[in-house]
């Protein structure tokens, strides 16, 4: 941290040029901002047949956010889960788990390890741009995964200048606890320097994310002293580089971006006291992504673009037995504790646009898949191709009436892809204040490398993989109404009203193997369902914003398959939002305000009389307040408190395991608590 606070300060000693930045007022998904997330071009938000929302770096900006995670944990739809045993965070949306979640990086996709969508969580939040989030089934567009929607991080272009650099240190407390010398709480750095010239542009970026975990014993603590804290939240770092060299002209566009990510989590399991000998682990994950994209404009009709990405990821776990007696160390030899697994995936992707006239317009494309695994965990070193060609449609009937419709055909090396994925959008213009929106779109999820080939087994495990499961499938309806009937100078005000159904067959979830009942494994469940509506209003007037949001989303009732249980079909949960942020011109400075309220997340479980009994995970509040201002040309300051509500576990009341790393009944963990943010940012250019 000293390395990149002493960058900071010497750009305010030698820069004499800077930029005064002004408090952007960040309005929140303004019908003019363009998005790009399953479009044919650029597409202002009114504009789209697809319902995005999207999320500026400015407002980014306003949270103080460190991670993708806090741009998103007050936004309807979304939850987290936290795994305090592997020290992982995962995510779903509208009611459906990560793995049916698309996230994509500029267009290309994150490649995870497990269910968990763990890459949200490993992409440098000082690169971003802005967020797009598209719900409901986008899988003739993305593919496979696309089946609750897509959240696409774009990331950011050089600017106009000739030259610029930026810097970032922002100080957190975990809870109450912060030591800036020991590595207590949060303490993150970044550096970013842009270049631009006749065409040509360069973009390299550096960052340092580091927390010292939360509520540990200390480093001398017994296995028993260890064990009887329940809720720690385990040290982590990571570092992140990134670089993007482009050039374009007026009809070409062609460009290189390099991501590395190295991240620990270290684990301390207690030291015995008969021997003073003590289990330390280390997860450590790398991850090299690599994309080339590039477009051209043949003429006012014919358009091509072309992305290939790479992305390396190997995740190893190293055990060693720490003797604390004389400092030495010696690698655990138990069955599961030294491990290196490693994942490729490429991608190509092709697709032309081609205007017929004013009123139609095609999207024809190719994509080829390749992903392999290997490992110690991973049975032999399986391979999987995926080949498909897709084919969309933009009909315009009239002025006020577009429709899209589109195929996407499929072939897979493994297993029975559904041979033909259709989708049907349309957008109808009622008045010159109200659109409506109705959507069909079928959905599908491969089966990944770890659920066909996962082999693991230890003292607690034995987890095999299915090479026989099929792909999931969904049928989804979705419908929105938006209305934007005052637009004034210093009012506006827009309402959106959505609902949306989902119908899953073959939902992949992990049970037990009808042919060993001492094996777990993935097996095919013969159907899934969601449905539910929001209702999203945004205010604008003179300096003040504010959004105010609910959501209510019901999940289907499994239990239901056996039909001698009687039950609701769903369990219903409720969510409200609300986003505000004032701004002070004459002092160029702001107070937001970030709230979300998450109703209790129920579920039936078989009791021993082979009844369904209603359990729930427990609703919270969480909320955070932040100021932002302008100190003097270039320099800010943000300030502020985090999980004001200081909610750190969720009650339980469920009776059976959860999942592999859970326990029934036991209290969720949630966060470390209430804390304290402060962050200077600074940043210099060159016309």
């Amino acid at each position: 941290m000293k390395i990149y606070l002493s960058i900071a300060l010497s750009l305010c000693g030698f820069v004499t040029v800077a930029q005064e930045i002004k408090v952007d007022t960040t309005k929140a998904n303004d019908l003019k901002d363009v998005v790009i997330t399953g479009q044919y071009g650029p597409q202002t938000l009114r504009n789209s047949v697809y319902n995005v929302k999207t999320i500026s770096a400015a407002r980014i900006k306003l949270r103080a956010a460190t991670n993708v995670q806090q741009v998103l944990n007050t936004e309807l739809g979304f939850r987290f889960s936290n795994d305090l045993t592997l020290g992982t965070t995962d995510v779903s949306l509208m009611g459906m788990t990560g793995r049916n979640i698309k996230i994509l990086l500029d267009g290309v996709p994150m490649v995870d390890r497990s269910d968990a969508r763990e890459s949200l969580n490993q992409i440098d939040i000082n690169t971003i741009e802005r967020v797009e989030i598209v719900e409901g089934p986008m899988s003739v567009v993305y593919g496979t995964d696309a089946l609750a929607g897509v959240i696409n991080i774009i990331t950011k272009n050089p600017g106009k200048q000739l030259l610029s650099v930026n810097a970032r240190v922002q100080e957190e407390t975990a809870g109450n606890e912060y030591n800036l010398l020991n590595g207590a709480g949060q303490h993150n750095q970044n550096l970013s320097v842009s270049w631009q010239k006749k065409g040509w542009s360069v973009l390299l970026g550096a960052s340092h994310n580091e927390f010292g975990g939360w509520n540990l014993a200390s480093k001398t603590a017994t296995i028993a002293e260890v064990n009887s804290i329940l809720s720690r939240w385990k040290p982590k770092e990571q570092f992140l580089g990134n670089t993007k060299i482009g050039y374009r002209n007026n009809n070409f566009n062609i460009w290189y971006r390099l991501d590395g990510l190295k991240e620990d989590i270290f684990v301390r399991n207690g030291l015995n006291p008969n021997n003073y000998k003590g289990i330390l682990q280390t997860y450590t994950t790398h991850r090299y992504a690599q994309q080339l994209q590039s477009e051209y404009k043949f003429s006012n009709k014919l358009q091509l673009s072309a992305i290939a990405g790479f992305t390396k990821l190997d995740r190893a776990t190293r055990t060693v037995i720490h003797d604390f007696s004389n400092n030495t160390e010696e690698l655990s030899p138990g069955l599961g504790e030294q491990d290196v697994a490693k994942f490729n995936s490429t991608i190509f992707r092709a697709t032309a646009i081609y205007i017929l006239n004013q009123f139609v317009s095609f999207q024809p494309g190719i994509e080829y898949n390749r992903d392999a695994a290997s490992g110690q965990r991973i049975s032999g070193s399986p391979v999987i191709n995926d080949y498909a060609a897709f084919l969309s449609a933009e009909i315009k009937l009239s002025a006020g009436i577009n429709i899209r419709p589109g195929l996407r055909f499929i072939k897979n090396s493994v297993y029975d892809a559904p041979p033909v994925i259709p989708s049907l959008n349309t957008k109808f213009t009622l008045t010159k204040d109200l659109d409506f929106r109705l959507a069909y779109a079928r959905g599908f999820r491969s089966p990944a490398l770890r659920e066909l080939f996962y082999d693991f087994v230890d003292a607690s495990h034995t987890i095999f993989g299915n090479p026989n499961l099929k792909a999931e499938e969904s049928n989804s309806f979705n419908a929105s109404l938006a209305w934007a009937g005052i637009q004034g100078k210093d009012f506006q005000f827009r309402s959106t009203l959505s609902g949306f159904y989902n119908l899953f067959k073959n939902r992949i979830e992990f049970g037990i193997s009808p042919a060993n009942t001492s094996i777990t494994t993935p097996i095919n469940v013969s159907k899934y369902k969601t449905t539910g509506g929001t209702l999203e209003n945004i205010l604008i007037f003179k300096n003040l914003q504010a959004t105010l949001g609910l959501s209510y989303i019901g999940r289907y009732n499994d239990l239901l398959e056996d039909k001698d249980i009687t039950a609701p079909e769903f369990a219903w949960a409720t969510e409200v939002n609300s986003n505000i942020t004032y701004t002070f011109p004459n002092v160029n400075g702001s107070i937001s305000f970030f709230y979300k309220y998450t109703g209790s997340l129920p579920s039936y479980q078989l009791a021993t009389n082979n009844t369904a009994v209603l359990v729930k995970i427990g609703d919270f509040h969480t909320a955070d307040l932040m100021l932002n201002k302008n100190l003097f040309k270039s320099l800010d300051i943000n300030a502020g408190i985090k999980n004001l509500f200081n909610v750190t576990q969720l009650t339980n009341s469920s009776t059976a395991n959860a999942g592999a790393h859970s326990t029934g009944g036991a209290a969720v963990a949630y966060s470390y608590g209430r804390s304290y943010v402060l962050g200077l940012s600074y940043n210099w250019y060159k016309l």
